[in-house]
């Protein structure tokens, strides 16, 4: 893989000795490792992924995106698998296919495409441009390569710590309910399901909550909890990179309750919280963005973040040890060309599932959490004009009457065959760990979807249904997938459903059989993998040509100082002279530090990782390429009083191409 291979190898140690023998689990019934890493990418110029507006660039951080992993090892069989939940709006085959050949670079067959999930909390406020399809890279101009590097390289990092931290421990599960962080977008489609999904639902919301706790030997060692709310409290007028209410919850959890601070590089509690089937599932509890508890995006993102740390919290407090082995089945579908049984499809006559096909209802989005793509309008004048144009192709006859009744706009599946627009082969996993099993669903499923799949394969494994759980947002991304019920009533969820009207019933069908094989434990026919696409990328984005600084200020300097003092409530505001974030995203870093003077030394507090700091990049003048960083410290209330500094890191890129780190720190302040 040609990104993959720019990446380099050498960025970490030689693995340590195996630990999967019978005597290192002498103290418990698993081996367990936990890991956090950086995955944030380009903080400036970049567009951002889950809205897919063409207006809606990054321009800094309000908090750093996070990839959390945990390995657990059976010492008994020796077997191993890995789960990740990282703080982004999808999981591309494009990144999972850089993390799998990093890994096997580094471990061999230890690790790979069965016993590995990758998933993605669903943030919508993250850069874009990581995928190996025209229809995801569409809105964000191409294929950013800055940014799929950070989030490869942090996932296999988060990783590679889960691995050298793996420890004797147990596992406990819990199950609770949450009422009031999610609400139904889309009732009229959900509405259309028969009586028995719709019972299951009262309040047509998944209120189910289910927690994973992770103890090594005595100490606690982390947590996962999994929630069905879109990760979309912030809206699409935000420019500022964040993990949304999902991040605000496991920061929460790491940060203020365990005491971690991410740039110290050391072990330490790992709570994640990821999504299950959330496809219908909005935090906007009034039914519009930005808008439920609050009518303030940042503070609904902390509520209903909180609302899902405290049900965890609780869960997590009574959760039952579990015991039971680990294990993973992995198959490859050709989701385009599935014949379905009569047995999972509602008339009970076989059907087949179809070519791509994004519905008119698409271009609507979801009114309740923003709009999604823009445009395909005649008069379009962007650099990537001629794409658009060419996605205006009509949908032949036979493939509208697959995809009835959807009003079909664009044919990706058809376009696919000459350059990758939407995936056509997705990945199908189901991993158990001890007493759970978890069905890794390769887009966005409704409530009323996922408890088809859950079903189904709870029925094949002869395990009550709480013991499965459909994990969203992983391996792959393939829009929605929706009930053949909610697909005739074409919401927008609806026409994103992209195979036609029987995509669920084909997914049941091929989870059978994955948790057939799982149950028997027996070979599984894997299907043929997807191509590597990296070959093939575009990118219209304007890199940086050359930084400048302001006349008579060097990189760094002070433009806008804070005031000499400040009482606790406030907000400091520094302005500094600065290069383009994409010099450097500084992964696994900080562009900004608020010190304390303790002792007589400056001692970082806080970064740009943390929920009261902010970090905005602007552009002063681009034929100079002048531009300023403006930093600011929301005081919290409970912020020890005494002498403080902003200090700002940054890199700037000369004519001739160098790159230069350089640091600036503002004048001293008290906060009292």
């Amino acid at each position: 893989m040609a990104v993959v291979a720019a990446l380099g190898a050498a960025s970490f140690t030689a693995p340590p000795p195996a630990l999967a023998s019978a005597g290192a689990a002498a103290d418990g019934e698993y081996l367990v490792g936990r890991g956090i890493a950086d995955v944030t990418g380009e903080a400036a110029e970049t567009g951002m992924m889950g809205y897919s507006s063409f207006d809606q660039k990054t321009s800094g951080i309000h908090q750093r995106l996070r990839s959390r992993a945990f390995v657990v090892a059976d010492p008994a069989t020796g077997k191993r698998v890995v789960y990740v939940n990282a703080d982004l709006a999808m999981v591309f085959q494009s990144v999972r296919q850089g993390v799998i050949s990093r890994l096997k670079e580094r471990y061999g067959s230890l690790y790979g495409e069965e016993n590995v999930l990758l998933s993605a909390t669903h943030t919508h406020s993250g850069p874009g441009g990581y995928s190996h399809d025209v229809a995801y890279n569409l809105s964000v101009l191409g294929f950013q390569s800055g940014t799929y590097r950070a989030i490869v390289d942090g996932m296999v990092e988060s990783v590679v710590k889960a691995h050298e931290d793996l420890k004797p421990g147990t596992i406990s599960l819990g199950t609770g309910t949450l009422t009031n962080a999610s609400v139904n977008r889309s009732r009229t489609a959900f509405d259309r399901n028969p009586a028995a999904d719709r019972a299951a639902f009262p309040g047509a919301v998944d209120p189910a909550m289910t927690v994973l706790r992770f103890r090594q030997g005595d100490k606690e060692a982390g947590a996962i909890s999994w929630f069905a709310t879109h990760n979309t409290s912030i809206t699409n007028k935000n420019t500022l990179i964040s993990p949304d209410n999902k991040g605000y919850a496991s920061y929460s959890w790491e940060h203020d309750l365990e005491g971690v601070r991410y740039l110290d590089n050391t072990p330490g509690f790992v709570a994640a919280f990821p999504n299950t089937n959330a496809g219908d599932m909005s935090p906007n509890l009034n039914l519009k963005p930005g808008s439920g508890p609050t009518e303030d995006e940042f503070e609904n993102a902390r509520i209903i973040g909180e609302r899902q740390l405290d049900k965890a919290r609780t869960i997590y407090r009574s959760a039952e040890p579990i015991s039971g082995g680990v294990d993973s089945r992995l198959a490859y579908v050709d989701m385009e060309n599935v014949t379905v049984d009569g047995a999972y499809t509602p008339d009970g006559q076989e059907h087949r599932t179809c070519p791509a096909v994004v519905g008119a209802s698409t271009l609507a989005g979801s009114v309740e959490d923003g709009p999604a793509i823009p445009g395909f309008n005649e008069g379009t004048r962007t650099p990537i004009a001629s794409i658009i144009d060419a996605l205006h192709v009509d949908t032949p006859s036979w493939l509208a009457t697959c995809q009835y009744p959807k009003a079909s706009l664009v044919p990706t599946g058809l376009l696919s065959n000459v350059h990758p627009v939407t995936p056509k082969i997705l990945p199908l996993q189901i991993m158990k760990i001890g007493e759970l099993h978890l069905v890794a669903g390769p887009g966005e499923f409704t409530i009323a979807s996922g408890l088809r799949v859950r079903r189904t394969v709870a029925e094949q494994l002869g395990v009550p249904l709480d013991r499965v759980l459909l994990q969203g947002y992983a391996n792959s991304y393939s829009q929605y997938v929706t009930t053949p019920e909610e697909y005739d009533s074409q919401q927008y969820e609806g026409g994103s459903t992209l195979y036609g009207r029987y995509t669920l019933p084909a997914y049941q069908q091929e989870y059978a059989r994955v948790a057939a094989s799982l149950r028997d434990g027996s070979e599984l026919d894997r299907g043929t993998a997807p191509p590597d696409e990296s070959g093939r990328q575009f990118n219209f984005q304007t890199g940086v040509v050359y930084d400048n600084p302001p006349p008579g200020t060097a990189f760094g300097g002070v433009m806008t100082p804070p005031d000499p003092s400040y009482a606790r409530g406030r907000t400091a505001t520094v302005e500094f002279a600065t290069g383009h974030p994409k010099n450097n995203v500084r992964r696994g870093g900080t562009f900004l530090e608020v010190q304390r003077l303790v002792n007589g030394k400056w001692v970082r507090t806080l970064d740009d990782g943390d929920w009261r700091t902010t970090y905005r990049w602007t552009r002063i003048n681009g034929l100079t390429g002048t531009s300023k960083a403006t930093i600011t410290w929301d005081i919290g209330a409970d912020t020890t009083p005494g002498t403080y500094r902003i200090v700002h890191h940054g890199d700037s890129k000369n004519l001739l191409g160098k790159i230069t780190p350089f640091t600036g720190a503002s004048p001293a302040f008290t906060v009292s």
